[in-house]
C-alpha cells in the first residue's frame, strides 16, 4: 500500500494507472445515475404508478448524491480521502443490491437514495484529489480530462442500460452496479495513495465543518463559480430526465434512447478537449464566454425548431451538440475555480459545489415530470431558463 503523501499542489503528475483509477472512481456516481434511465420509461407500468413518482427515483438519487457530499468533503479534509471513498463505495454497492431486489416503487426510490448517498463519496473525494495533486492551468487541464471521461458515461450508460433492460430485465443494471462498486473498492484499497489530511482545527469536527462552510459562503467568487456549475448541471439533468419522455413520443424505445442522448455528452467531450488545449493561451474568462454563447445558441435553435413544428428526435439531439460543446468549455474552469479559491478547504468546496449541482439537477429532473411533453418545447424553455441563470452568474464573476 502506498505511504501517505502531503496534500501539496506541487506534487508531480502520477502514473497513468493512478489517473485511470481516479477517473473510474469519479465516473461511478454518474454511471450509477444514468445506467437505469432507459428503464424509467417502463417503471410506471411495471410498478403501476404515475410518471411523477418514477421521476422521484431520479431526483432522490440526485439529492442524496449532492447532500452527502457536504458530509464527505469535510471528513475527507480531516481524516483523509481514501477511507471516506471506501465507505461510500460500500454503501453504494449494498444499495444497488437493494434496488435489484425491489418489488415496488417506494423500495426502489429508497434504494436509489441510498445509492446516491454512497456514490457521493466518489465525486467529492476524486475532485479533492485533483486539487491536492495539481496546480494552475495543469489543474484545469486535468479537470478537462475528467470531463472527457464523465462525458462518456451518460451516452454509454443509457445505450448499454437500454440494451440490458430489453434483453435481461431492468434489475440486471443494478446487479452490474453492485459488482462495479466491489471492483472499485478493491481498486481504491490497492491503487490509491493516502493523501495526508490537513491538521484538524481544535474543537468538535462538526464545528470545524460548519466553520469551513461559513468561510466559503463569504467568498463571492466561490458562490458565482458554484452558480455557474449548478446552472449547467440543472440544464443537463433536465435533458437527461426529459429526453426519454420526449423521445418516447417520437417512437423511440428504451433500446434507442442512448443514441440520441449521446449528442450532448459526445460534444461535451470535444469541448473538454478544446478547453485543455485553449485554457493556457486564451484564459478562463474568454473560454467560459465562448461556452455560454454556444450553450444558449443550441437551446435557442432547439426551441425554434420545436415552435416551428419540427417534431423529430434529430430536431432535439442535433442542436444540443452546441450545448454539449459549450458545457465542455464552461465546466473545467468553473470546477477548478471552486476548489482553487481556498485550497485548504478543497474538500469542503467540492462538497458545496457538488451539493448545489445535484440539488438544482434534481429540481430540473423533477420539474420535467410535472409538465406535458408532447414535443420538445416545454423541455427547451426549462433548459433555457437554467442556462440563462448561469450566464448571469458568469457576467458578474468576470465583471468583478
Amino acid at each position: 500500500m502506498s505511504a501517505d503523501i502531503a496534500a501539496t499542489p506541487t506534487r508531480p503528475a502520477h502514473s497513468p494507472w493512478l489517473i485511470a483509477n481516479v477517473l473510474a472512481q469519479i465516473a461511478f456516481g454518474l454511471l450509477a445515475m444514468t445506467l437505469c434511465l432507459p428503464s424509467m420509461q417502463e417503471w410506471g407500468a411495471i410498478f403501476g404508478t404515475q410518471q411523477a413518482d418514477v421521476q422521484l427515483t431520479f431526483s432522490g438519487y440526485v439529492v442524496a448524491y449532492g447532500a452527502l457530499q457536504l458530509v464527505y468533503g469535510p471528513l475527507s479534509d480531516r481524516h483523509g480521502r481514501k477511507p471516506i471513498l471506501m465507505l461510500g463505495l460500500v454503501v453504494a454497492g449494498l444499495a444497488s443490491v437493494m434496488a435489484a431486489l425491489a418489488t415496488d416503487i417506494a423500495t426502489l426510490t429508497a434504494a436509489r437514495v441510498l445509492q446516491g448517498a454512497g456514490s457521493a463519496a466518489s465525486m467529492v473525494v476524486s475532485r479533492s484529489l485533483v486539487q491536492d495533486l495539481f496546480t494552475g492551468p495543469q489543474r484545469t487541464r486535468v479537470m478537462a480530462y475528467i470531463g472527457m471521461a464523465l462525458g462518456m458515461c451518460p451516452p454509454l450508460a443509457t445505450l448499454i442500460g437500454g440494451q440490458i433492460h430489453v434483453r435481461y430485465g431492468w434489475q440486471t443494471n443494478f446487479v452490474i452496479l453492485a459488482v462495479l462498486a466491489a471492483l472499485l473498492l478493491v481498486a481504491a484499497w490497492v491503487g490509491l495513495p493516502r493523501v495526508a489530511p490537513a491538521a484538524p482545527a481544535p474543537g468538535h469536527w462538526l464545528r470545524g465543518m460548519l466553520g469551513a462552510y461559513a468561510r466559503l459562503l463569504r467568498e463571492p467568487r466561490f458562490l458565482l463559480y458554484v452558480t455557474i456549475l449548478a446552472a449547467t448541471t440543472a440544464t443537463f439533468y433536465a435533458f437527461l430526465a426529459g429526453a426519454p419522455i420526449v423521445l418516447k413520443g417520437y417512437g423511440i424505445g428504451p433500446d434507442g434512447i442512448g443514441w440520441f442522448i449521446m449528442a450532448v455528452p459526445i460534444s461535451y467531450i470535444l469541448g473538454n478537449y478544446m478547453t485543455s488545449r485553449l485554457i493556457a493561451q486564451a484564459g478562463e474568462a474568454r473560454v467560459m464566454a465562448w461556452g455560454q454563447a454556444l450553450t444558449l445558441g443550441g437551446l435557442v435553435v432547439m426551441l425554434a425548431l420545436g415552435l416551428g413544428g419540427v417534431q423529430t428526435a434529430l430536431a432535439v439531439a442535433m442542436p444540443l451538440l452546441l450545448l454539449g460543446f459549450g458545457h465542455g468549455l464552461l465546466n473545467p474552469p468553473a470546477l477548478a475555480g471552486t476548489v482553487g479559491v481556498l485550497p485548504a478547504l478543497a474538500g469542503s468546496a467540492a462538497a458545496v459545489a457538488g451539493l448545489m449541482q445535484q440539488l438544482t439537477g434534481a429540481t430540473g429532473g423533477y420539474l420535467v415530470g410535472l409538465v406535458p411533453h408532447e414535443g420538445a418545447v416545454n423541455l427547451g424553455w426549462m433548459m433555457l431558463g437554467f442556462a440563462l441563470t448561469g450566464a448571469m452568474a458568469q457576467f458578474f464573476l468576470h465583471r468583478r
